[in-house]
């Protein structure tokens, strides 16, 4: 797997990564989120346009298999979006996006990343702990995230359980351990 900057030209693939990414949700009972759209073109586009929508490539044949988009909230790199292809899932691809958005936001001046995300499905919050993110409480939140979280709620995301989560990039460091590079 390669991680580099998308290309103009695969935004609709990665749509199709993000709506092959939502069906387990079915499995939960999630209809209405494995029905979800993906990000619109346009919203793609000015993540690309930015530098702030990487893939996870296809060694053979250089498709994205995974997508990260983000953007600065508050002094952190927010991951508005980590998308895995179920057939691509189990080999690192999302812990492997997160750690070069973690560079990135190093390089930026940033000092964490945020993410907000459903608290029960075994492949978001749980996941997400486990690469030592932590669960903010309310009065740790951000304006920016504040803001966020009431957008998600306005979009009904807020009918399952949610939470925003923080992981600190300490200087020198790399996220997940180790040296910085």
């Amino acid at each position: 797997m390669r991680i580099r900057p998308a290309a103009p030209a695969e935004l609709p693939a990665l749509q199709d990564v993000e709506r092959a990414a939502g069906a387990p949700f079915r499995d939960l009972g999630m209809q209405e989120i494995a029905d979800d759209d993906p990000p619109a073109l346009d919203v793609l586009e000015r993540y690309q346009r930015c530098g702030r929508c990487w893939v996870a490539a296809d060694e053979e044949d250089g498709r994205p298999l995974a997508y990260l988009i983000a953007e600065p909230v508050d002094g952190a790199l927010h991951v508005e979006q980590v998308s895995v292809h179920p057939d691509a899932a189990r080999r690192g691809m999302g812990r492997t996006l997160l750690a070069h958005a973690a560079h990135r936001a190093r390089e930026e001046g940033l000092t964490a990343l945020t993410l907000t995300t459903f608290a029960d499905v075994p492949w978001n919050a749980p996941y997400y702990a486990r690469l030592g993110f932590r669960t903010l409480g309310e009065d740790e939140l951000t304006p920016g995230l504040r803001r966020i979280r009431a957008e998600e709620s306005a979009h009904g995301l807020d009918h399952w359980p949610r939470v925003s989560m923080r992981l600190e990039l300490p200087h020198g460091e790399t996220a997940f351990g180790g040296p910085a590079r």
